[in-house]
């Protein structure tokens, strides 16, 4: 069979194309870099992505248990997949409210490239749970839901998808997710380890996930058509049986992924996809970076308390001083109270 690699931007210019092009002879995205692929011939549309050093970063301002840690880094990871997706100027957000140990997690993307997180936890109940060996993402995460929204800004309507969270991992409720509300065939794998690197002081540990989404999208709009998709109209909580042979293929190749590949620098999302696909030829358009930066700034803070009264200003005083602090990226701010305090 002709094997084909392309490499192309994603307004449609070719930059590399190759038959039976040997692993190596193209350039790999690497860490925090989205790269968007498409197999034609099973009509298949997807991201993957491995995060690294960004994560790192992000977790490192906090003192998460290891448990909350993980769970966040998965939820930055799918924040990631779906948040580059947008072609326009906005944002994208994936929220949780639950009765778990971890009863919030927050994770948004805002084009073209920045990530930002932080989550609410219980502290004696995570402890707990890790005891009893019950720290999985969805013992976490417990009963709840998440709302994945997209902002188009202050002068367009917001769009939100609600699912539930019964026990349920954040793999199993994106599916669910595009299941019902956007009724697309998706699948999503997802994988986080920390791992721990030898270094001049000993061994550090480091963070690593990897994720990949993988869209029927076929041009025939009667194959993406399923009558009986779960969550709509007439549904009979049923699977529908499998509609299309080119999806089904697909899923099963997705099912051969090991968490470990997801993760591994040594892969990487191009070689990954390598293995995946190859005898079907898959199409590598070039990667977008993702990069940690935090909207919070003194401006917008001195924004919002300018709209606070004379007595939420003076609720607000600690030690003489207004002192806020972003819980995204822990930068604290500090000012004088008497900026804001009207005047007659």
């Amino acid at each position: 069979m002709r094997r084909i690699w392309c490499v192309t931007s994603e307004d449609g210019n070719v930059a590399v194309t190759a038959s039976h092009v040997q692993l190596g002879d193209f350039g790999f995205a690497g860490d925090d870099t989205v790269v968007p692929f498409q197999v034609a011939p099973l009509d298949a549309r997807g991201r993957v992505v491995q995060l690294g050093p960004i994560l790192d970063a992000i977790l490192g301002r906090h003192d998460y248990p290891e448990p909350v840690a993980r769970l966040l880094a998965e939820a930055m990871t799918l924040t990631v997949l779906l948040g580059t997706s947008l072609k326009f100027e906005g944002k994208f957000i994936l929220q949780t409210r639950s009765d778990g140990p971890v009863d919030m997690l927050v994770a948004d993307f805002t084009t073209p490239q920045s990530l930002r997180a932080y989550a609410s936890f219980d502290a004696e109940r995570v402890a707990q749970a890790s005891a009893a060996g019950r720290a999985s993402p969805a013992d976490l995460l417990g009963k709840g839901v998440l709302a994945l929204t997209i902002d188009q800004g202050q002068h367009m309507q917001r769009y939100q998808g609600i699912v539930q969270l019964d026990s349920t991992s954040l793999e199993d409720a994106a599916r669910t997710y595009f299941r019902q509300s956007e009724q697309i065939p998706t699948e999503v794998r997802l994988s986080v380890a920390r791992q721990m690197v030898k270094g001049q002081n000993g061994f550090d540990g480091h963070w690593r996930s990897g994720g990949l989404m993988s869209q029927f999208l076929p041009e025939a709009p009667e194959r993406l058509r399923l009558p009986d998709l779960p969550g709509g109209d007439g549904d009979n909580g049923e699977m529908p049986d499998p509609t299309d042979d080119a999806w089904a293929e697909v899923q099963a190749l997705l099912a051969t992924i090991e968490a470990d590949e997801l993760i591994d620098p040594t892969v990487g999302p191009e070689r990954l996809l390598y293995r995946l696909f190859h005898e079907h030829g898959v199409h590598v358009f070039e990667g977008s970076e993702v990069v940690d930066d935090c909207s919070c700034s003194r401006e917008k803070i001195r924004g919002i308390l300018d709209g606070f009264t004379d007595e939420e200003i003076a609720d607000s005083i600690e030690d003489g001083r207004i002192k806020v602090s972003c819980e995204f990226c822990s930068t604290h701010y500090e000012f004088d109270p008497a900026d804001f305090v009207t005047r007659n």
